[in-house]
Parts: C-alpha cells; structure tokens; sequence
C-alpha cells in the first residue's frame, strides 16, 4: 500500500477483514459451541435483514389408525378416513433481522506511526477482528440469557443445579452434547466437590487440574464479563446462528494529516429458533454464588488425555 492509494481513491480490505473476523471467531470466541462458525457476509445491501428461514409451527400428532367398519367404507364412504384428520404443512419465511451494529475510525500517520503503512494496517485489522470478537461474546451471552426458557435458581448447592438441567434435558428428549458456560467461581465449586468421580457422569483432567464434564455435561469456563450476570447459562451445542454483515472496511487518503484513515462499518447478530429457546436455561448470578454444601473431593478421579 502506497500513500496515493494505487491511485484510487479508496482501498477496499472487506474480504480480508471477513477472512480474519472468521478466524479470530473460531479461536475466541466463547460461545462457538452454541452458535457456530460466524457467517459473514461482506458489501451487505439489506441493513434490516440479515437472511430468512423456513418454519412451520404445525406440532407432530401420533394418531390412531381407525378400523371401524363405517370409517372410509359404509356410511364413512367418502366422507372418512381412518388416517384420521389431515393436518396441511405449510412453512413460512422468518426474516432474521441484524441486532447491533460496529464500526471504527482510525487514523495512521505515516510521520509518526514509525512502521509502513501495510504493517500497521494489518496490525490494526487484527485487533479490530479480536475487539469485535470480544463484543460478539458479549452479545451471545447476552442473548442466550435473554432467550432461556427457565431460571434454575441460587448455585448454593452447584450438584443441585446441574441435576435440576440433566432431568429437564432428558424429559425434553434433547440428544445433542449439552453444555454449561459457568464462571470460574462455579468452575471451582464443580472440581472440588465430592461428586466429581467418573462414575457420576464427570471427566476430570488431573494433568491440568480441570473438568470435562459433569453429570453429563460439557462444563465450559467464561469470562463474567460475557455471562450477562448469570452463574451458568446452559445450552444445547450447535442450535443457534452468529453472523456479520460487513458494510465496508476500508482506508481512504486523509485531507487532514499525511496519511490515511482506516475505517469499517457492519452489523451484526444472532439467531435461535423458538423450539430450540426451550432447551436452554440459566441459573444463579456471578454476585451471589457460593459453595457452602461443597465439600473437598476425597475419591478417587480418572485421567483422560
């Protein structure tokens, strides 16, 4: 890159801001077993919607085959079946719509930034991707709190909580890996309480004094920052969507300094059908948590690798 641009007026980095937003997602970002690869889209032209799902919202009826002998034959002919009614299938298209939006301003001075321009906009694109990371996280958590079908209630006892959410899971038939994004105070109480043995459901890593799992399920550190002041937020892996639509990343030659601005703009959001809402659930907040019925583990755990 060169002062004048390549003597255009503008120099356009989209793709490559989508490229490394992606990666740095994959890597970072705290929630990714919920909702996936971030989907990004870049020169987006709809600034209200982000995509559009099919739907349908007509339940699954298990009926009864009818063999009376006037249903579909004798006085029935005709005017019968023995399937029973018939329900019409009919899927409707739900707009998604963007949530929030981002953007940046950054101005680079080739007389004091004492590196080249390429450098320090690469530099500056990276940290852009890892502060739009950090904001994504805090936009999921949010949204996984705000979408929860149910509150579990105080982590006075953390054993309670999680046998509260694996008996809602196992009514709801759910038979994907669930997970617990706990904060590091819960994370605690879980590897030092007396239940964390292979034979309760809990995988413990002595190697590196953490847990895999327990009851079950997939326990997950995160940051308090991103909890949305929840104690735990319990979900499902893989039933939601995160996406990005990037407007314009770009740097454009300064009229005011001898250098250019770096600028982007995008919007951005998060999806989970209702039926899916139903199967996450919180429980407690990071202020009030307390371990008073935890006790030191005193059996023997396993190691994995």
């Amino acid at each position: 890159m060169v002062t004048e641009n390549n003597n255009l007026p503008v120099r356009l980095y989209q793709k490559q801001f989508i490229a490394m937003m992606q990666t740095v997602f994959g890597v970072q970002s705290t929630f990714t077993p919920t909702f996936g690869d971030l989907q990004a889209l870049d020169g987006i032209q709809n600034n209200a919607i982000a995509f559009s799902v099919k739907a349908n919202d007509v339940p699954v009826a298990v009926g009864n085959y009818n063999t009376d002998p006037n249903v579909a034959f004798g006085s029935g002919t005709s005017n019968s079946n023995r399937f029973g009614p018939m329900k019409e299938i009919v899927y409707s298209d739900i707009d998604v719509p963007y949530g929030f939006n981002w953007s940046f301003n950054e101005g680079i001075d080739q007389f004091t930034v004492n590196t080249d321009l390429d450098s320090a906009v690469a530099d500056r694109l990276n940290l852009q991707a890892q502060a739009k990371t950090r904001l994504f996280n805090s936009k999921l958590g949010a949204y996984l709190v705000a979408s929860a079908a149910a509150d579990l209630g105080a982590v006075d006892d953390v054993n309670k909580v999680f046998e509260a959410a694996s008996e809602r899971y196992t009514d709801l038939e759910v038979v994907v890996p669930v997970r617990a994004y706990v904060t590091a105070e819960v994370y605690n109480a879980i590897i030092d309480h007396q239940l964390v043995t292979s034979y309760k459901g809990s995988a413990v890593n002595i190697d590196e004094n953490g847990i895999v799992r327990f009851r079950d399920i997939v326990v997950t550190k995160t940051p308090t920052r991103y909890m949305a002041g929840k104690a735990i937020i319990f979900s499902p892996d893989n039933i939601g969507r995160a996406f990005t639509g990037i407007n314009v990343v770009r740097t454009i030659q300064s009229e005011n300094f001898a250098g250019v601005a770096l600028q982007g703009a995008g919007k951005a959001g998060q999806w989970i059908s209702d039926d899916n809402r139903q199967a996450i659930f919180t429980a407690g907040t990071s202020a009030t948590t307390t371990t008073s019925t935890v006790a030191p583990s005193t059996t023997t755990t396993t190691s994995k690798p």
